[in-house]
């Protein structure tokens, strides 16, 4: 009888090792959503895109009836994007709170593999993710837009919208990360995306900035991302307009992967 009750525990014990940390990345992401929850994030993940839509679609939609153009159409993808730029920067800040209240330190002293805080992280920026693009798509649908690309066209506007918010989220990870304050987290993520937001074929036609500066508006991420999102939504996209979103994809993603090895190395120092 011993025997068969020490064979039975030498066979669960690669068992419970395997579930092990699946169950920490599961407490892990709860204790993510409910820190969400208590600060309110998922109110702000309501209200920005309303407020990013009616500020812009009100004062600008007059204007563009005059050359044509659908503003509340015009306007959705820039609508999505910033949406899932709120829910980057509050990743972001998230990690900078838990490296600079050595949360992150406790955890490497913990039976626990590296990856697990990281995806933990992820699990919950994709929540807050999900919650902006509903919120985004709501608002959107009440300044007039429609999906006019057909159940393909709007799948594809709407994977393109989660993979360039999941990659964020990550870079967002990163930089959260290797700061050295939540204040440093703010600004290093703030300006980059008011400056790109702004300078960016999302809110006015390229055609309506200064000859100058109308080539880096044209080629700069933020507007490839809008471009491809137009052109799901209208049933027109093409490899052609999809490379150059693909190839900034990449350069996020070894970015991410760079910052988040730099942040992890700085942890363990």
């Amino acid at each position: 009888m011993p025997s068969s009750v020490l064979k039975s525990s030498t066979l669960q014990t690669p068992v419970e090792a395997r579930v092990r940390p699946l169950q920490q990345w599961w407490a892990l992401s709860g204790r993510g959503v409910s820190k969400v929850l208590r600060n309110g994030e998922f109110v702000f993940a309501f209200i920005s895109p309303a407020f990013l839509a009616l500020c812009f679609y009100l004062p600008l939609s007059a204007l563009m009836d005059v050359y044509g153009v659908d503003y509340a159409q015009f306007l959705m993808p820039i609508i999505v994007l910033q949406s899932v730029g709120f829910a980057a920067s509050s990743a972001a800040m998230r990690a900078s709170f838990d490296d600079t209240e050595g949360i992150n330190t406790r955890f490497r002293v913990l039976p626990m593999p590296l990856a697990v805080p990281m995806f933990a992280r992820l699990a919950t920026n994709a929540v807050l993710l999900v919650v902006s693009l509903v919120c985004a798509t709501v608002a959107c649908l009440i300044t007039g837009w429609r999906p006019m690309g057909g159940v393909v066209g709007t799948i594809g506007l709407y994977v393109v919208a989660l993979v360039v918010g999941l990659l964020l989220g990550l870079l967002a990870d990163g930089v959260g990360l290797i700061s050295g304050s939540p204040q440093a987290t703010s600004q290093a993520l703030v300006f980059p995306t008011l400056i790109l937001g702004m300078a960016s074929s999302g809110f006015v036609p390229i055609s309506q900035f200064p000859e100058w500066i109308q080539p880096f508006v044209r080629n700069q991420p933020i507007s490839q991302f809008v471009n491809v999102m137009r052109a799901a939504d209208t049933g027109s996209l093409t490899w052609e307009i999809l490379t150059p979103t693909l190839w900034w994809c990449v350069c996020m993603f070894v970015t991410a992967v760079l910052l988040l090895w730099l942040g992890n190395r700085k942890v363990r120092a």
